[in-house]
């Protein structure tokens, strides 16, 4: 077979295998929330309590989230368990990243998000599947935490592409100005949810800018 040939089955695969990764992470859970508002690209979301995963590492932010993911997917896997302890735990959609204030407080049953902790910080959090409580949920490894986030609203911008940071600091600023637009004030940091597999194009990824909003 020639060269050509060689490449177009190359690719034809690789475009099957993000049909199949999107379809995926198409069907998988995500947190429950009603829209409030929409205009556009935003969206003001009332989100009902959730239990999360949450780890933290340190280093450049792409480097960062693909430790923490790593650490996380081994958790909901079963591969890092107590023996006897291998139940698997459905993968849901979007794993979320963060900033987050240097001095804030992580419990040891604390609450996917990432946030920077300090510089070059970051926490990834894993939500987790509906059916679970933080009592029924199996026994994480001594880096992982387990929270419930209580229910908040927050603002969210939508975008594709491959979310690089410049994009972020794009929709960051998007994001805020259309906060100040509608008279809103954020209660938090920043927010990034990514919902769809590397391996699925970045025209047809979803991605999202989250911030949380004070009680009115």
């Amino acid at each position: 077979m020639s060269f050509a040939r060689w490449a177009l089955a190359g690719i034809g695969l690789a475009a099957v295998g993000s049909a199949v990764a999107y379809a995926q992470y198409r069907d998988t859970e995500e947190p429950d929330y009603d829209v409030l508002f929409k205009e556009g690209d935003f969206e003001l979301r009332q989100y009902a309590p959730m239990v999360v995963a949450e780890i933290t590492h340190t280093g450049e932010r792409r480097r960062a989230q693909s430790a923490s993911f790593r650490r996380l997917a081994a958790y909901i896997f079963g591969k890092d368990r107590p023996a006897g302890d291998e139940e698997d735990i459905a993968m849901t959609a979007p794993v979320i990243s963060e900033r987050v204030d240097r001095d804030e407080k992580i419990a040891m049953t604390a609450p996917v998000f990432q946030n920077e902790t300090a510089a070059n910080e970051w926490r990834m959090r894993f939500v987790m599947p509906a059916k679970y409580t933080l009592q029924t949920l199996p026994t994480p490894p001594s880096d992982i935490y387990l929270a419930e986030l209580p229910r908040r609203r927050v603002a969210t911008i939508r975008f594709s592409g491959n979310a690089r940071d410049t994009d972020l600091i794009i929709m960051e600023a998007r994001l805020t100005d259309w906060i100040e637009s509608q008279g809103l004030k954020p209660a938090g940091g920043f927010e990034y949810a990514f919902y769809d597999s590397p391996m699925v194009p970045g025209p047809l990824r979803r991605n999202e800018v989250l911030i949380e909003i004070e009680k009115s």
